[in-house]
């Protein structure tokens, strides 16, 4: 959401409207998709599970390589970003590597403490996080420029596709809703629409303030922003009049990048310990914690500004092919080569959609490799 924008300022606000969309109805699929796969194995099923039998050895192989590629680039992102509230918090006095680790180093404890820990810090950041936001709405509406958000340029709006796929990535919780709600499968679908459908309406109003309010161009523009690899709300600072809009807006910012960290991290511990089978007691729990966080943490150190590139890996190559291409997959040879149950169909169109759906997976590539060449 920090990233989002600044990737799509330069296509104006109509065009990132429709990329949302698009990328909340590809999401929407591919997560029906899932459940479908998760409905044809036995509860307490995990993606690599899925993947090993829906496509056997060389599909768990690659989901394990996706799965760690995805969570590493997000870890990467937000260890490095978390460093810049650091750095801004101490008004730039600690250089920025150093403020990196001091944020990895304040934050990662919980997750080595467990899961309660965590949810007692993520409940307050997320009361936090709704006042913050609410009250950046209510601040922040009178202060939009009409003007500003009516640049269209589709190309550029385009090229942000990575970054908001990643934004609507929530595939990987969806076994876990499933043994949640005991296999009702109605509920579960309930929640994927619903709950993939609030992020587009909250990133809607998000994108309209920031880019109601921060011009395109200029030394303090979003464009300048995006070459800076910063979050959407540092270029307030410079053009708001308004302090209090700009601390509201740090508030929001800092309650949403923790919760993603603490969040992301928590089940990278977790997939570690149950992928490598090693309980988290002991000399095992320390290994698992390093192995977590000190590979992001060196590489955020050793380059603070790559926030928006790693979130753009994250969502144009591990997000985009494990959980939107691997789901199609599993799904075909579900149906399709094992011939399993059709009652549990959550997504009509048969291969036809499949197709359509493969085929914007593979534009979302092509996308991705763009980026990397321009």
């Amino acid at each position: 959401m920090l990233a989002l924008p600044v990737s799509t300022a330069a296509g104006g606000f109509g065009p990132a409207i429709a990329m949302y969309f698009i990328c909340w109805l590809f999401s929407a699929c591919t997560g029906l998709l899932l459940l479908e796969a998760c409905l044809w194995l036995p509860k307490d099923s995990n993606i690599i599970s899925l993947s090993s039998h829906l496509l056997g050895k060389k599909g768990k192989a690659f989901s394990w390589v996706l799965y760690l590629f995805l969570f590493y680039c997000l870890t990467i992102a937000y260890s490095a970003l978390g460093g810049g509230f650091i750095s801004a918090i101490v008004e730039n006095v600690l250089p920025q590597p150093l403020s990196v680790l001091l944020f990895v180093l304040l934050f990662s404890p919980m997750v080595y403490i467990g899961t309660h820990a965590v949810d007692r810090l993520n409940f307050i950041l997320m009361v936090g996080l709704i006042l913050s936001f609410a009250l950046f709405i209510l601040m922040g509406f009178g202060l939009v420029d009409p003007n500003l958000l009516a640049n269209v340029n589709w190309p550029a709006a385009i090229l942000s596709l990575p970054v908001v796929l990643i934004s609507f990535s929530y595939q990987g919780i969806i076994p876990s809703m499933r043994n949640y709600f005991h296999g009702r499968e109605k509920d579960v679908r309930k929640v994927i629409l619903i709950g993939s459908g609030i992020p587009f309406f909250v990133y809607c109003i998000w994108e309209y303030l920031i880019l109601g309010i921060v011009p395109l161009e200029g030394a303090n523009g979003l464009l300048m922003a995006r070459t800076a690899e910063l979050s959407a709300v540092v270029p307030l600072k410079n053009v708001l009049a308004s302090p209090y809009v700009y601390a509201i807006g740090q508030i929001f910012a800092f309650c949403a990048l923790t919760t993603s960290f603490l969040g992301v991290t928590l089940g990278l511990f977790d997939f570690l310990s149950d992928g490598l089978k090693m309980p988290k007691k002991g000399r095992n729990k320390l290994f698992l914690y390093l192995l977590v966080y000190l590979p992001p943490a060196v590489i955020a150190m050793l380059n603070p500004n790559i926030f928006i590139s790693a979130l753009s890996y994250a969502g144009g190559i591990g997000g985009i092919l494990l959980l939107g291409l691997f789901p199609i997959l599993m799904v075909w040879s579900g149906r399709y080569k094992k011939n399993l149950e059709k009652r549990y169909q959550q997504l009509g169109g048969g291969k036809l959609v499949l197709v359509l759906l493969i085929l914007f997976v593979v534009f979302g590539l092509v996308v991705e490799v763009i980026n990397e060449l321009l």
